[in-house]
């Protein structure tokens, strides 16, 4: 193990820093030479893998040349063909989707393609609570009896019963969670994911795949001399799922939501402007106002509120339906707030008595409402750098969620406890998967799962480093710079931001803010004073060491951003850490 960056072994929040590596140094230092890119840029170019030839065809990522060819995927023809074929024969077709962002976006994709070539659809989403994930036979079995063809948008793929109890119908799956070692009876089940599958497309969410399938479709209409519908315009939809359903931001994934940014700011799709709206939007959208402003909301009414809300929200063309929509959703999504806020403080409690240094941290509890344990997994994951699991009980049953971390594969061990009947189903992918146990079987269950985690080196891992891209000096974060930053990303899952780190730094004013939030201001001494920004710095232990400093300089770290207010730009750090500096 190399020494850590500034010589920070353990920063106020427990973290040790880490640099780039010497190679990967050594390449930020040989772009910058060569392609007169910044040297911050090129450090997280480097640090990201870009190799020094591509540096700036990275930079400007297009669909024309990442976007791949449909037909690489299984089944993909016979999709295609059968949906055109009910198009055609002007059939009627039922969409079945996840009540999550990426099945909502999945279902808002077809309901609109279909909807260009004047035929309408039915949506079905089932109930979280009483219906449970994915399709069920009582549903399918009704929709069969009234159309001819069920499209199944991520779910499906471990489906068998569901899928052969839609008799009369044809069923098509257009998912991506992972797939068992059979496939269910149907015309097609297209899903990177199979296990007959290459796995090169593997990053890609529900929407991707679907939006794959309209590219198809398309190549279809046109080859037959028609007039296809337009895509281009539904690349908002298909970055909103990738990026809220946290899908790696790495080959086409990048490029469709770097495109669809750019669609999503012209503003012409009415529910995601009312609902931009509501979430007091007011700079050009990013992947964190996909990830954290828009895609709660819309997540809000699968969570504790009627399942089908975001996806009509989505898909819908008026105005008044849009605004009446999306202010329902933001007063669900406030709903839930409360609700996990009460769900995070007792399995907190509980993961934490059990011991945060396990390979599993799993909380379990009579009531918590299935809406929201998956949210609440994910805040135990990254307080422990852990695979975390949260599940609801009621009557018997836990319906549950689990979130894993970076290198430790949780969807295939939830299935492989699913197989071993230690679950009643489970299932999903590398980084999240959901289940369902019987609560006499529960901690059977959880010890058997931790051990396949302690298999992958779960119980090994220590606290969460803080990677950093390298020094940054004061004078040096300006606005053109943090613009250039951002033209390499999006970034989100498997494209991790820029952070740095400024050494050092002598601390001004210091305000709280809301609820245990730190806005403060910070400088070298030299250059220009800096502001800064530190959520939840009551919990962590930064408000305390930087309100009560005494003169004591720190080495700072986080992101560099852009702050807009009344019509003025200046720079901004979002502050994660700090460590006090030597001397």
């Amino acid at each position: 193990m190399g020494a850590a960056f500034l010589n920070v072994e353990a920063s106020l929040t427990g973290r040790r820093w880490l640099g780039l590596t010497p190679d990967q140094d050594r390449m930020a230092e040989a772009m910058a030479q060569q392609t007169a890119l910044p040297r911050p840029l090129c450090q997280t170019l480097s640090r990201l893998g870009v190799p020094l030839d591509e540096a700036e065809r990275y930079l400007a990522p297009t669909l024309k040349e990442l976007l791949p060819d449909p037909s690489v995927l299984r089944d993909m023809d016979l999709a295609a063909a059968r949906i055109l074929a009910a198009v055609e024969a002007r059939e009627k077709i039922a969409i079945f989707a996840d009540y999550d962002v990426d099945g909502a976006t999945s279902a808002a994709l077809l309901i609109t393609w279909l909807r260009d070539l004047g035929l309408a659809s039915t949506l079905y989403i089932p109930d979280r609570i009483d219906e449970g994930y994915g399709p069920n036979e009582p549903a399918m079995a009704d929709l069969a009896r009234k159309h001819d063809l069920i499209i199944c948008v991520d779910c499906g793929t471990l489906s068998h019963d569901a899928l052969a109890a839609a008799k009369g119908a044809d069923v098509i799956v257009l998912d991506h969670h992972l797939g068992g070692e059979t496939l269910p009876s149907a015309v097609a089940v297209v899903n990177p994911n199979r296990q007959d599958e290459s796995g090169d497309l593997a990053h890609l969410c529900a929407a991707g795949v679907v939006f794959l399938t309209l590219v198809a479709l398309n190549r279809l209409l046109k080859k037959a001399g028609q007039t296809a519908p337009d895509l281009i315009g539904l690349l908002d939809l298909v970055a909103l799922g990738t990026v809220a359903d946290v899908a790696p931001l790495v080959g086409v994934n990048r490029a469709l939501v770097v495109q669809g940014l750019k669609v999503m700011a012209q503003r012409r799709r009415v529910g995601l402007v009312a609902l931009s709206d509501v979430a007091r939007m007011d700079t050009a959208p990013g992947s964190y106002h996909l990830g954290y402003l828009l895609g709660p909301r819309i997540n809000a009414g699968g969570r504790v509120g009627t399942p089908d809300l975001g996806a009509r929200l989505l898909a819908t063309m008026q105005e008044a339906e849009a605004q009446a929509l999306a202010e329902r959703l933001d007063a669900l999504n406030s709903e839930r707030r409360e609700i996990e806020e009460q769900v995070r403080i007792a399995a907190l409690a509980q993961a934490e008595e059990r011991g945060f240094d396990a390979p599993l941290v799993w909380a379990a509890g009579e009531g918590w409402h299935p809406g929201v344990v998956g949210i609440v997994a994910s805040r135990l994951k990254e307080a422990t750098n852990r695979p975390a699991v949260v599940i609801g009980l009621k009557d018997g049953i836990g319906k549950g969620s689990a979130r894993s971390v970076s290198g430790i594969d949780l969807g295939a061990q939830v299935q492989k406890l699913a197989m071993e009947g230690l679950l009643v189903k489970g299932g999903g992918h590398k980084m999240a998967a959901g289940l369902t146990v019987e609560e006499s079987k529960l901690d059977a269950a959880m010890a058997r799962l931790a051990a396949l985690m302690d298999k992958q080196g779960a119980g090994a891992l220590g606290p969460k480093d803080l990677r950093l891209d390298g020094v940054m000096m004061a004078g040096a974060a300006t606005v053109g710079l943090i613009e250039q930053l951002e033209t390499a990303g999006p970034f989100g899952a498997g494209a991790a931001a820029p952070r740095f780190a400024f050494p050092d730094q002598k601390i001004g004013f210091t305000k709280e803010v809301g609820q245990g939030h730190l806005k403060f201001s910070f400088s070298d001494g030299m250059g220009p004073k800096i502001d800064a920004i530190s959520f939840n710095a009551a919990e962590n232990g930064l408000m305390q060491a930087l309100t009560q400093h005494k003169g004591q300089r720190f080495h700072l770290a986080g992101r560099v951003e852009i702050n807009s207010w009344q019509g003025r730009q200046s720079a901004q750090l979002r502050l994660e850490d700090a460590a006090p500096a030597a001397g």
